[in-house]
């Protein structure tokens, strides 16, 4: 089956010009972070403002009001129709700001994930941007053993994260999430369903679980681009999935939550 053409162009930013269409000359990719454009909507971007806004801060990125006047400029540059994944980007070197207009690629409903942890060996794990080549690797080498993922650990097999998403898990009613002192980036929708648990009174921890302390429960991967994607089956060991009993209505809720661009 052919697949779909997924438009992309890059923009770069400066001061006195703005947003300039054409490809980047910058550096690597020192900060970057990415949301879901649905029609217009889009879900906690100002908290996606407020992650790459600090982390360019704290990598000696330009100065805050050139963040916020690049954010601005972004924002209307966004589409109104149609489902787009932006990226915004900090280049290494040349501090260079651009924006990465990409269209959304198919969205999954679920996942299936490789059973075996594989090593953290990211360089800045609480940045996004620096290490996602890396990243992409560790994706296309699931790819080869059946799998969409792959559950990143730490030297002695504690669950961390997902290539592109973070882990959450159920262990009866409790909603279980690795603890912020390890080596995860802040994502920003499993804060907002840590939030809403906590809200309706569900009971939320923080636990290390090696992956095979995950069979037999209801995993989720959850990022800003595909929500809540439940673990329905895993590659490559005897690992088993629990049903996803909770995901449907809690992906139902993330949907509702997406609110119009600013000037939409």
């Amino acid at each position: 089956m052919t697949q779909p053409v997924r438009a992309e162009r890059s923009s770069t930013w400066t001061p006195r010009r703005g947003l300039t269409a054409g490809p980047a000359v910058g550096g690597r990719l020192l900060v970057a972070d990415s949301w879901l454009v649905r029609d217009g909507r889009v879900r906690a971007l100002d908290r996606h403002r407020e992650r790459f806004l600090r982390a360019c801060g704290e990598c000696g990125g330009p100065p805050l009001r050139q963040l916020l006047d690049f954010w601005q400029d972004m924002t209307a540059a966004l589409p109104r129709t149609g489902e787009w994944f932006p990226r915004v980007e900090l280049a290494a070197g040349s501090g260079e700001l651009r924006l990465l207009l990409r269209s959304a690629p198919p969205l999954d409903s679920e996942v299936c994930l490789w059973a075996a942890g594989q090593p953290d060996r990211r360089t800045a794990p609480r940045y996004k941007g620096p290490d996602l080549d890396a990243l992409a690797r560790v994706r296309r080498r699931a790819a080869v053993e059946g799998a969409q993922e792959a559950v990143l650990t730490t030297p002695s097999g504690v669950v961390l994260e997902a290539s592109t998403a973070s882990v959450l898990w159920w262990e009866e009613d409790t909603l279980c999430l690795p603890a912020p002192q390890l080596p995860v980036l802040a994502g920003v929708t499993g804060g907002l369903i840590q939030e809403r648990a906590l809200r309706s009174g569900i009971r939320v921890t923080l636990r290390e679980r090696t992956v095979a302390e995950l069979d037999g429960r209801e995993v989720w991967l959850v990022n800003a681009l595909h929500g809540i994607r439940p673990v329905t089956g895993w590659a490559g060991g005897p690992m088993r999935a629990a049903p996803a009993v909770r995901a449907p209505e809690w992906r139902k809720w993330l949907d509702e939550v997406m609110e119009p661009l600013p000037g939409a």
